[in-house]
């Protein structure tokens, strides 16, 4: 069962959001919140295995409370779901470490397949996102994805990159989907090319 909880402060979405998730039978909404205050406090407290944020909430935004659980090292995934497509809001989640970005405009089969995704390690960006970055002109990746990209890059195995930085290989796969993920890549070559193309590696 994936527990999840929501933060959204717009009650009638909020509504509508736990029924649609809570009909697929291997989700649990176990909590949901319309300000950041109550939210975090909740999250803190039920520990589920992924959090839905608004970004625009009173008391604390999503983004605030995405980098109050990672300060406070909680584990937990983030996803960020929102009107929003404003690339400076889009850099400030992927500073934050979430898991995925979409927007409420998704279809409700992609947010369930993507909070699936997201369970197993997946990290999940709205394409028109991923594609307003690259326009920017700036690097989504984190300095471990760079170096795990710059690793790949030398033709050695995931087991060779896991031993490399001492992580696992699960870790070291989850960040190659991460990488993946950010430059909407079907390959780690197309990655691999797409970074040298743009001077990131």
């Amino acid at each position: 069962m994936i527990k999840l909880y929501l933060a959204e402060d717009q009650q009638l979405l909020n509504t509508a959001l736990t029924m649609i998730l809570n009909l697929e039978t291997d989700f649990e909404v176990i909590g949901s919140a319309t300000d950041g205050d109550t939210a975090l406090s909740d999250i803190i407290k039920l520990k589920p295995n992924i959090v839905l944020l608004d970004i625009e909430m009173p008391k604390l935004t999503g983004l605030e409370i995405a980098k109050q659980l990672r300060l406070l090292k909680q584990d937990v995934k983030i996803m960020v779901l929102t009107t929003f497509a404003q690339e400076h809001y889009f850099q400030q989640a992927l500073q934050n470490n979430v898991n995925g970005y979409m927007l409420k405009d998704s279809p409700s089969e992609e947010l369930i397949r993507s909070v699936r995704s997201i369970m197993v390690g997946d990290t999940i960006f709205s394409p028109e996102l991923v594609i307003q970055s690259f326009i920017t002109q700036k690097n989504p990746l984190t300095p471990r994805e760079l170096e795990i990209l710059t690793l790949l890059k030398t033709g050695i195995s995931t087991q060779q990159i896991a031993q490399t930085l001492f992580l696992s290989e699960g870790t070291v796969r989850n960040y190659i989907s991460a990488i993946l993920s950010k430059t909407a890549s079907r390959s780690r070559i197309e990655a691999i090319n797409f970074a040298i193309k743009q001077g990131w590696i």
